[in-house]
């Protein structure tokens, strides 16, 4: 880390203690044999993943219609089904087209009444 600054290196120590902290108290919490006892159950409240949960059941509710969002609909919905189409729609046309000019034998052809 000699390429760090001193303020860089002091956030990251501090970060680091912060993790140590966090782990600490969830090893200490997550170990005890009287969890049980105080009906509390067998997990610990996670204060983050509860946040977490909130704002994903909350997020239509604070849905915006926007352009980014419109382009992201359309581009994951729309626009593939219409390419689909489109694709699908050429090249039918074009093995229909080469049926009606007799260019494919009814023999060759991959779907038959017979």
């Amino acid at each position: 880390m000699p390429d760090l600054s001193k303020t860089e290196k002091e956030l990251l120590l501090r970060k680091h203690e912060m993790t140590l902290k966090l782990r600490n108290e969830f090893i200490k919490q997550s170990t005890n044999p009287y969890r049980h006892a105080l009906g509390e159950g067998g997990y610990v409240f996670d204060t983050g993943l509860a946040r977490h949960q909130a704002m994903t059941v909350s997020h239509y509710e604070h849905f915006r219609p926007t352009g980014h969002a419109f382009r992201w609909g359309f581009g994951l919905v729309v626009l593939p089904i219409i390419l689909y189409g489109w694709a699908m729609h050429a090249e039918r046309s074009g093995r229909e087209t080469k049926y009606r000019n007799g260019e494919v034998a009814y023999k060759d052809r991959s779907f038959k009444f017979i």
